[in-house]
């Protein structure tokens, strides 16, 4: 038998596809266990937050690369749904954010 030439295929030669001719087989291994993430960027916040003069919204930027609604809605949000009391106080012109005592 003859094999089809390339300028028979009725696809344009960029459109062709190469079919694998084996199956492909998944790894037999056993799954790793998952490791806490103890160095993500809200444990960055908590531990700023956590520090006796507190934070600012500028600091916690500087610590993480986001911007400042970013921190604002972290505050807001994912510290709240892990049970953290967040407090807020304006002295000198500069408002301060601290860990208060949970809820």
């Amino acid at each position: 038998m003859a094999k089809k030439s390339a300028a028979s295929s009725p696809l344009p030669k960029a459109n062709r596809v190469a079919r694998r001719q084996t199956p492909i087989r998944k790894s037999r291994a056993a799954p790793e266990a998952p490791t806490p993430n103890s160095g993500t960027k809200l444990d960055a916040l908590i531990s700023l937050l956590r520090a006796r003069r507190g934070a600012t919204v500028p600091d916690m930027m500087e610590a993480t690369g986001w911007q400042a609604h970013s921190v604002r809605g972290a505050l807001a949000g994912a510290l709240k749904k892990r049970g953290l009391v967040i407090t807020s106080e304006k002295t000198d012109g500069e408002r301060r954010y601290r860990i208060g005592a949970s809820a």
